[in-house]
């Protein structure tokens, strides 16, 4: 069991949180794992009650499912589960930009070309999905829509742990790279139809490979 890190004085259910989610995602807690309070609390050191709390705020990010008398369990997507996600994403992600590209300015196309230049030269999984989470984000952001922005974070984390898993096969790098620069063009030269379109190929085309991906990995 990874020694956990040092926590702030005033232990937070946010920060019991950030501990167990990335376990999550970072396939330490594989989908079916049984989480119990007892353990939980006792292994990072807090009470049951930041424990009780942050396992709701996962479930209700769709990483854990709570059961009465189980307790909670790490959630595993199905094929059909993924494929709702991609659609969701397609159509909100898509909206989101429409939106946000009349406001965009420099500094959001900057922090958004700085996640692309890092990522470029990254290979650890985790760092890659949290900057490709960056690079959308910074585009997102300027539609002032925070619910929106919200909901599609929660369907970015709900795939991230397989999108770890793909995110440093070679291919799939080189045509996300290429894919996020075409991306940012468009955005750049405010082509809003250009732009919201190469987005949605590109969200349903990842969602494709995850979904053979993840068939691969049931099989």
């Amino acid at each position: 069991m990874p020694k956990s890190p040092e926590r702030p004085p005033a232990t937070s259910p946010d920060w019991v949180a950030r501990q167990l989610r990335e376990r999550i995602l970072s396939g330490h807690y594989p989908g079916g794992t049984a989480l119990r309070q007892e353990e939980l609390a006792e292994e990072l050191g807090v009470s049951r009650m930041p424990v009780r709390e942050a396992l709701r705020q996962l479930a209700g990010e769709g990483l854990l499912l709570l059961y009465p008398h189980r307790g909670a369990v790490v959630a595993e997507l199905s094929v059909a589960e993924l494929e709702e996600i991609y659609e969701m994403r397609a159509v909100l992600e898509p909206l989101a930009l429409r939106l946000a590209i009349p406001r965009l300015g420099k500094a959001q196309l900057g922090e958004a070309e700085d996640a692309l230049d890092a990522a470029e030269l990254e290979r650890d999984g985790r760092r890659l999905s949290e900057l490709n989470w960056r690079f959308h984000a910074a585009l997102y952001r300027p539609a002032g829509r925070p619910r929106l922005l919200s909901t599609v974070e929660t369907l970015h984390l709900n795939v991230d742990r397989y999108m770890r898993m793909i995110l440093t096969v070679v291919h799939h790098r080189e045509q996300s790279d290429r894919e996020h620069r075409a991306l940012l063009e468009a955005c750049r030269a405010r082509e809003a139809e250009r732009a919201c379109a190469l987005l949605e190929r590109h969200v349903v085309e990842a969602g494709q490979r995850l979904v053979r991906f993840l068939q691969k990995e049931k099989a």
